[in-house]
């Protein structure tokens, strides 16, 4: 997913020369083809994330389309007030881009996992958030950023993870749907996708019908299309790898409770503990001690239907 977003950048800029990139303490040979065809548009700072956030608004303001590309936790905790005051504030054409969103750096520790991402970015204005789920649909978002007008922030997944979107276009704050069931409706982000999938598999066959929405756009969000499918549906459970205080499950929940619905719905958040986790292990191990797993699907959805 990462190269497939560096790659479109690339390739943005060798069409439209207001296009930007910077870097904060990338690898040797980050987008080195980038840097040798155009070095004028390429910049390459150290370990100075909010002195990097700065340098792209001051270029934004001038015109210029900047995509800052480092790591998300650094992005987003260490830049908070330069993200909020310095782009958004002004509405400036930054697109923020965070490697490893989530539990991707799990061995690292909490230094570097981004648990709360969603949670402190979805309450920014003019933010539009994304948070696709493989590289195809990278590919397919990232010319939607060149003309938008407003900062966006791009969570990036590990990389090489399984391709399960099937989409040939792409939309800002649309949801997609990946089956129509009506016992339980899955909603999540990113590569919760791919176990939202696995999980509705595993309930048909026990004969229970899953649907899913997909939401790359954690804001501005679909309302139309969650209320719509959480109308028809017994029961709702939400995936995300975030905190689960304040991250999608909670914009999910504020969206429905604000619907007045006929019926009383059952829902269930999935998410991240809200403690400091003292486990060490994958991204995967983590996922299944928090319950971001199928098993743990199927086990919440018939707890839900009793």
């Amino acid at each position: 997913m990462r190269k497939a977003c560096l790659e479109q950048v690339y390739q943005l800029a060798k069409k439209d020369d207001r296009v930007v990139f910077v870097g904060s303490d990338l690898g040797a040979g980050t987008l080195s083809h980038f840097r040798e065809e155009m070095p004028d548009r390429f910049f390459m700072e150290g370990i100075a994330e909010a002195n990097t956030v700065g340098m792209a608004c001051g270029m934004a303001h001038e015109g210029k389309v900047v995509y800052v590309n480092t790591i998300q936790s650094f992005l987003t905790r260490r830049c908070y007030e330069q993200v909020l005051l310095d782009a958004c504030m002004h509405n400036l054409n930054v697109r923020f881009i965070g490697n490893g969103g989530g539990l991707v750096y799990a061995p690292l520790g909490p230094t570097h996992w981004a648990t709360e991402d969603i949670s402190i970015l979805r309450v920014i204005p003019n933010l539009t958030v994304l948070c696709p789920a493989d590289a195809e649909e990278m590919n397919r978002l990232m010319p939607q950023t060149l003309d938008h007008q407003g900062p966006i922030f791009i969570r990036l997944a590990k990389g090489y993870d399984p391709i399960v979107t099937q989409e040939t276009t792409f939309e800002f704050g649309k949801a997609y749907s990946y089956g129509e069931g009506e016992d339980v409706l899955l909603i999540g982000c990113g590569v919760m996708l791919g176990i939202m999938k696995d999980g509705a598999d595993l309930l048909a066959e026990s004969g229970i019908k899953a649907g899913i929405l997909h939401l790359p756009t954690i804001k501005p969000l679909d309302s139309e299309a969650i209320i719509s499918r959480a109308r028809k549906a017994r029961a709702v459970i939400t995936l995300e790898e975030n905190t689960i205080l304040g991250g999608l499950g909670s914009a999910v929940s504020e969206i429905l409770a604000e619907s007045c619905l006929p019926n009383p719905l059952r829902l269930k958040r999935l998410g991240l503990a809200d403690n400091f986790s003292t486990n060490y292990g994958s991204q995967l191990e983590h996922f299944a001690h928090n319950g971001l797993t199928a098993e743990n699907i199927a086990k919440e959805t018939r707890k839900l239907l009793k």
